[in-house]
This record gives structure tokens, sequence and C-alpha cells, in this order.
């Protein structure tokens, strides 16, 4: 083990010292004098370095700099580092860009800040700076953008002060090689320590907002990746974290048996760790695996406890979750495959920091788009809630399933929103009522009652539901959701004449149709306590609606109806959108127990014929307003992320598929007005 190094990438040694000739003979080589394998080695290099991330503004050209980033003393801006003359480095030699990698001084002698982690640079092999170098001159589109001021407080803004910073905290040592480890754990410390610069975000920062230690080595080295809060995240303790091959998959694909990445970690995976090798990405999580734990001992996970009902329905913080968060990650906080993580023993939601767990909230939240995971999904923002609504609903998180996080308050809500620079909850044009405030009516638990016929049909009356469909499947979040087929103000409406029916109906009348239809089941008894119940839910959601009014969000939104639906286009935006929950053949999504997490769009285990869903327009205008589902991130679950077209054709095509007759399709419509839709 004496004579051990550090493994580069094939090819790095072969080149090096004819770049190194070059280099010497001229300063920037010409491109043609450079092997290509060394403008790859370099390409790789600035993707273990994440440089991408930082030197590209959103929607701006590659490494041409501009990203704003704020830091507790001021704004600052990255640089352009393509290789133009007048605004880039492309007068950079290699000495001045050793330099400014190793030192944080620039080519003109002024210090950078330490927003770039030059202390971590440091550490890098000659041959990989030398390569980065030499991509970055030749491998890069030379692009003309003047770098935009900073704006940072004084004294902060007197550079001359970082000299001193320098002198104090930057360490210019080279990775030094632990003989007596493995040439893979060597690899991975000098990944994590020198060009993946892990410290930047995971190492707590002292007063001067240095990084408390550069490496695991040393009196301060317990530190070392041990966690911080920074940029309003929480950057996570990675001293053995997890098993070397969950750690491998979450660096490849931002997803693991624990969870899903978020925040400023998806980028890290979006740009760099999913481009890793496969042998950089074994060494780095070898090396992470046998960091000792900081601070105290992981406790074992806790065995997954079911929410009690109690906990769930009676208490505002759990009416909350089931509103609000329950159709993603379920009412048992599993969560949906690789799909919509769990929250059920989710190290970030319990941890002792809550900072990501709400930023995450008020923000939204989408995964990393890799190359093993090409699809993204997201999480709406709910800043539109309150603080103390917020609050609620993290607390209910933290602490159920097993879960041993601590209770928050809305205090520390405000203080996250502030820090991200959120806006405070504001009223919607849509009036979304809450489920928490059922608890306030003299009528509490027949209201609740009558919300959970709605969204847990099924389950509640297994005897009147003939498929795997519940009212929540077409009526979102238990009729809440504009443009979600909202329960908002319909009660107002009735009784009203139906077309479909040819004469007035009342309520119950047309909550007994979508039994019949929908779920292709059997009408409930007027007078029994789950239809009182439901009655009571609607007339609670009809407020102060009136006959008339004009409800916003109502139905399920508009679609271009002189389209004509081809279904060829709909089976392929099918299998792009809709297969990922609803199945290849429509059969939706179950738990490995075989219960329902998305429900099926056809066979016998689907709404029949009579449905408004089964209608090609209709579904289309549901479609359109609400699906692809968890693919952005407004608020609540409406994405219109379809255009009209997409959203005929596809439900053109699953609206028709094999399903159900509907027994007494020969009385609807008797007096004339069949949609040019119907199914019969």
């Amino acid at each position: 083990m004496k004579n051990q190094t550090v493994r580069r990438p094939t090819g790095a040694f072969r080149t090096a010292f004819f770049l190194l000739l070059a280099l010497a003979a001229g300063g920037a080589a010409a491109a043609d004098a450079i092997p290509a394998e060394t403008l790859k080695h370099g390409e790789y290099v600035a993707r273990l370095g994440d440089c991408v991330a930082c030197h590209t503004r959103p929607g701006g050209k590659p490494m041409a700099g501009g990203l704003e980033m704020k830091t507790p003393f001021g704004v600052l801006h990255s640089t352009n580092i393509t290789p133009d003359a007048r605004t880039g480095i492309g007068n950079y030699s290699f000495e001045q860009f050793d330099r400014a990698m190793r030192e944080g001084i620039s080519a003109s002698g002024h210090n950078l800040y330490p927003a770039m982690p030059y202390p971590s640079y440091a550490k890098m092999a000659r041959d990989d700076m030398r390569a980065l170098y030499a991509y970055l001159q030749h491998g890069v589109a030379p692009v003309e953008q003047a770098n935009r001021p900073n704006d940072m407080q004084w004294p902060f803004s007197m550079r001359w002060g970082l000299s001193l910073w320098n002198a104090v905290f930057l360490d210019g040592k080279a990775f030094k090689v632990d003989t007596g480890r493995s040439a893979q754990w060597n690899r991975g410390a000098y990944i994590a320590q020198g060009p993946g610069h892990c410290g930047a975000c995971h190492t707590p920062r002292g007063i001067a907002f240095q990084e408390k230690t550069m490496s695991h080595e040393g009196s301060a080295g317990s530190a070392f990746l041990s966690g911080f809060t920074v940029d309003g995240w929480h950057a996570v303790n990675l001293r053995d974290l997890w098993t070397v091959p969950e750690t491998v998959r979450f660096l490849k694909t931002g997803r693991n048996s624990h969870g899903i990445a978020s925040g400023t970690m998806t980028e890290v995976i979006a740009h760099s760790t999913q481009h890793f090798t496969d042998g950089d990405l074994a060494a780095l999580a070898e090396y992470l695996k046998s960091l000792p734990a900081a601070g105290p001992a992981r406790p074992a996970p806790a065995a997954p406890v079911l929410a009690s009902a109690e906990e769930l329905y009676k208490t505002r913080g759990g009416l909350g979750y089931v509103q609000f968060c329950s159709t993603c990650h379920r009412r048992d906080g599993r969560g949906v495959g690789d799909v919509f993580p769990p929250l059920a023993q989710n190290g970030s939601v319990q941890a002792a920091d809550p900072t990501s767990v709400i930023h995450i909230v008020l923000s939204g939240w989408q995964s990393a788009v890799t190359r093993h995971s090409p699809r993204a999904f997201g999480m709406p923002d709910y800043s539109r809630l309150s603080d103390a609504e917020i609050a609620e609903i993290v607390t209910f998180v933290r602490t159920k399933w097993g879960n041993r996080g601590l209770p928050i308050n809305a205090g520390q809500v405000a203080k996250v929103r502030k820090e991200i620079g959120g806006t405070p909850a504001t009223p919607a044009d849509f009036p979304t009522p809450r489920f928490a405030a059922l608890l306030g009516e003299k009528n509490a638990e027949q209201l609740v009652l009558g919300m959970r016929l709605m969204t847990e049909t099924k389950a509640l009356l297994p005897g009147h539901v003939g498929n795997e469909l519940n009212c929540g499947s077409c009526h979102l979040n238990g009729g809440t959701v504009a443009k979600g087929s909202p329960f908002v103000g319909v009660a107002a409406f009735f009784p009203s004449e139906a077309p479909r029916a040819g004469r007035v109906i009342d309520l119950e009348e047309r909550i007994n149709g979508c039994f019949k239809r929908s779920m292709n089941g059997k009408p409930l008894p007027k007078t029994s306590a789950e239809m009182k119940a439901m009655v009571a839910y609607m007339d609670w959601m009809k407020g102060s609606t009136k006959a008339g009014d004009t409800v916003p969000g109502r139905g399920t939104g508009k679609i271009d109806r002189t389209l004509v639906p081809n279904p060829d286009n709909g089976r392929r935006v099918y299998a792009e959108q809709c297969e990922v929950c609803h199945g290849k053949d429509g059969e939706g999504v179950r738990h490995a127990d075989g219960s329902y997490v998305f429900p099926p769009l056809w066979s016998d285990k689907s709404f029949n014929i009579g449905a408004g869903m089964a209608r090609t327009y209709t579904a289309a205008a549901f479609v359109k307003s609400n699906m692809a589902m968890g693919h952005g991130q407004r608020f609540p679950l409406g994405q219109a992320s379809l255009a009209d077209q997409d959203a005929v054709d596809v439900a053109e095509y699953f609206s028709h598929m094999p399903r159900p007759d509907f027994p007494e399709k020969m009385n609807d419509w008797p007096k004339g007005g069949k949609p040019k839709d119907a199914r019969y």
C-alpha cells in the first residue's frame, strides 16, 4: 500500500505529458494540440466539481455565469468561465487559472469570495486541474457576457479583507493519500474533500463562515460532513448515513428506499453525481460510510405505526395532512414507490433541524431528472397556507408513523418563509375549504364522516361501490380543488333541472347517480346516516353561495370541443404521462398488500359507460386541469400541463377502452340534447 496513488479516469496519465508540453510552449494550447481524451477527462472533472450548477444562470448559456447567490453578507453573482477573451477566462494562463482555483485569486489579482469552494479545489491533483483548464478553454463554447456586479454589504464589499480570511482559513495542502486504506476509499475521500467539495454544504461553518474543517482528520474532523443549514435548506449529516448500495443509488438516480432528493441536492444529482462512473460512486459511498457518526448515535428505525383515526380525523394537523398531502404520500405515510417519497421513517422529515421540510412545503419540490429516472415528479408549493396551518401539518408528519421528530410552531415557519423570500399567505380566487375547519362546527363528527365517505368511499361503503373508485377519484381532495370537480357551492344549486334525467332532481339523487355510474354500484338510501353525512358535508361546502351565484373554479375547466380526437396520439400521451400512476393497461397502481394507490382507468374495476368521465370532452377538461398529477409545482394539484389536443386525444383513448355497461342508459336524455361524445 505504500506506493498507492489516487486513481484517475482512464487516459489521464497518458495525455498529461503532452498537455504539459503544450502549455509550457505557449500558454493556452491550440485546440487541435490537445488529445480528445484530455478534453473528455476535463469534462469529467467539471462534472465532479459541478461547475455548471453555479456558473450557469436559469435560462442562460452554459458556464457564462450570472447566477445570483444570496449569502448572509449580500448577493454574489457567479462569473463567466467560458473561453471568451474579453468577458470570460480566455486570456487566463494555466498558472493564473490554477491560482484562482487553489488560492481564490483572479488573474487581475483581486480576491474571490469563498462562495467559490477554492479551499476544496486546493486539494485537486495537478493533472485533474490541467485537464479541467484544457476543457474550459477548448471544450466550452465562448460566450461574450459581462459579469454582473456583486452587492455585498460593507465591510464585506472590501475584498482586501479576504486576504486575511485566506491567511487564517485557507489550507493549500494537496490531498493526502491514506496508505492504510484501499485505493477505492482514497478515491472517494479525494472526491469528497477535493473536486466534489461536499463540505461546502454539509460541513458546519464557523463565525467567519469558514468550513470548520476541510477533512475528517484532526481535532475538528468529527464536524466534517456532519450537516449544516444553508440557503434555507438543511444539508444532512453524511457520516455513516446509508449503506454503500443505497448511497450509490441515491447519487445516481436521486432516490433510494429512504427518500428522494430535494432542494439544491436535486441540482447536484442532475448536473454532477449522476454522471459519475460506477467506480467513483462506489468509492464516494464507501468513504462516507466509513466516517464515524458524529454526535448521538443514529437511532434504529422504529417500526412503522399507522396513524390512528383519532390522530387523522380529530386533530387539525391530521385533517390538514389528509387534505393536502395524503393523495401522494398516502394516509399511512408510505408514499408511492419511486414516484412520491415516503414520509414515514424519512430522516429529513424527522431531522432535528426542520428547515428543509418546512422549505419544501413552502416552495414545493421537484425530483432530479437523470438518465436513470428521466421523468420528473413535483409537489406544489403550499405557501398559501398560513404559518399556523403548515406548522400543524408538519408537526403531524414529524411525529406520526414512528417518526421521532419534535413539533414545530408557526414562528419557525415564518422564519423559513422570510429566509427564502416567500410571500405571506394570501387569499386565492378559489376559496379552498379546510378540512381542519370541520372540527369547529357543532356537527363536526357528522361532517368528518361525510368527508371520509367522499374520500374513502370504497373502504367505508363496499356494498355500494362496484369498482375501485372513490368520490374523490373525480372530486379531488374531497371536492376542495379548483377545476377538480369541487363541491364548493354545489349544494346551493339543488334541487335543479338535470338534462340527463329529464327532470328536477335533488342533491341525494345526484349523489346516487355517481354511485350507479362513476362507481358502478348501488344507490344509498336517502334516509341513511351515510347519505345524511354526505349531504351535510356538501351543505357545509356550500358556504355562503346562493343559487345563481358564479363560483370560481367550479367544474373541470374548459376544453376546445371542436378538436377531433386522435386516439393513436392518445395512446402515446397515456404511455408518457399517465401510465406511471394508472398502469400500462389502465389497471391502476397498488401497494404490495393489494390496496390501490391510484385507481384503474378501464376494465370492470373502473367507471361504467354512463359516467361523465366516459365522455371524451368531459374527461379531457378534467385531465387538462388536473393531470398529470405531480408533474409541476403549482397549488394545489391542477397543472394544465397538456395541450388541449393532447388532453382530448388521451381522454378519447382511455374513455373508450373496455368498461362496464350502464343498464339504465335507455332512460337518459328523454327530452333530447344528448352530447355528441356520449358513449351510447
